[in-house]
């Protein structure tokens, strides 16, 4: 959890976790377990998952009782149907957890607290709901004034092609270095990982850089704020919430995100992905209006989807191109990009 103060969405609950895995229908549905497994192990005591699921974490696989006997204190709906609602058999579950002294939280669109006999079992049990895509307020619009602080904005030329993990990647290392670095959550997994933050994707759009500001306010020792990205200047659905994420975190460095092997953007197969320098440039230009000392700092690759061989050659081609360091930030780290990072805004 973050290390410097109070940030809007600070959490009300916390770990131990039990991860609910449900009947997960593919891998893309459990990625906000897979998350947190990741990037919190210590955290994640155990896995609940129906018989007939194919997926899992490679954690221990309890029961509701047994998980709070051994020490969870919240469980983590960290699947879903799509559309992001619950099924019959979800609902049933998480009353089962909550009678079982569990607290619940979920990332859906739907929200726990809309659900009467959820509601119901968490007050019979004095137990909590979070529903991450509950956004805090009051929140104030952006005021673009300068604020003091070191802050990177994640930024993708997609959607989904790895922004928090970047972002985290950062973190992690930054710590390890002795620096002071805080990831700074925008997205429903990232609130889970962070234990708060502010889910962009559910203010309403004239507060975004407002959200963005709040979450990464003013700090004075010398550390840096890490945002998370979201979507992508180049999606038509979903440019808004960078642009305002963009003049919000009023960044003073942006780490590109992208996946080598799509061929459009998520969901829209009539728009290709942009090209990389393209895309850098319409992000800083975008950046510049509250802060015209960005810079750029490092590419992060997503690939997943290649070999080794392949990955590297990719990242090799990147940087010749870019002029920047470029790494997969979960397979070979992210060294590079700090040491660029820290010497492109050393003051």
């Amino acid at each position: 959890m973050s290390e410097h103060g109070a940030i809007p969405g600070q959490a009300q609950w916390g770990p131990p976790y039990l991860l609910y895995l449900g009947q997960a229908a593919d891998n893309l549905a459990i990625k906000t377990a897979r998350g947190l497994a990741y990037w919190r192990p210590e955290w994640c005591i155990a896995q609940h998952r129906h018989p007939d699921c194919r997926f899992t974490l490679g954690l221990p696989e309890m029961g509701f009782a047994e998980a709070r006997a051994a020490g969870a204190d919240t469980m983590v709906i960290g699947t879903a149907n799509a559309g992001g609602v619950m099924a019959a058999e979800t609902v049933a579950d998480t009353v089962a957890a909550l009678d079982a002294g569990l607290n619940v939280i979920a990332g859906l669109h739907q929200k726990l607290r809309d659900n009467a006999d959820i509601v119901a079992a968490a007050r019979r049990n004095g137990r909590v709901l979070f529903d991450a895509r509950e956004p805090v307020g009051p929140l104030p619009v952006g005021s673009g004034r300068k604020r003091t602080g070191h802050r990177l904005l994640t930024v993708g030329t997609d959607c989904s092609v790895g922004k928090m993990y970047t972002s985290l990647a950062l973190e992690r290392s930054m710590r390890k270095r002795g620096l002071k670095a805080d990831f700074r959550a925008t997205g429903q997994t990232g609130i889970f990982v962070a234990g708060g933050g502010i889910p962009v994707d559910s203010v309403i759009a004239d507060f975004i850089s407002g959200a963005a500001e709040a979450i990464s306010p003013a700090r004075d020792d010398g550390g840096w704020d890490l945002i998370e990205g979201q979507g992508s200047l180049f999606h038509p659905s979903y440019a808004g919430v960078s642009l305002g994420l963009l003049h919000g975190s009023q960044p003073d460095a942006l780490v590109l995100c992208h996946e080598p092997t799509r061929a459009h953007m998520r969901g829209l197969p009539d728009f290709p992905i942009p090209d990389l320098q393209q895309c850098l440039d319409a992000n800083l230009v975008a950046a510049r209006l509250t802060n015209p000392a960005v810079k750029a700092v490092g590419i992060a690759l997503n690939t997943s989807g290649l070999d080794q061989h392949e990955a590297l050659a990719a990242c090799r081609e990147i940087s010749r191109r870019l002029g920047l360091p470029c790494q997969d930030p979960v397979s070979m780290g992210v060294e590079a990009i700090v040491d660029n990072l820290l010497a492109c805004c050393a003051n």
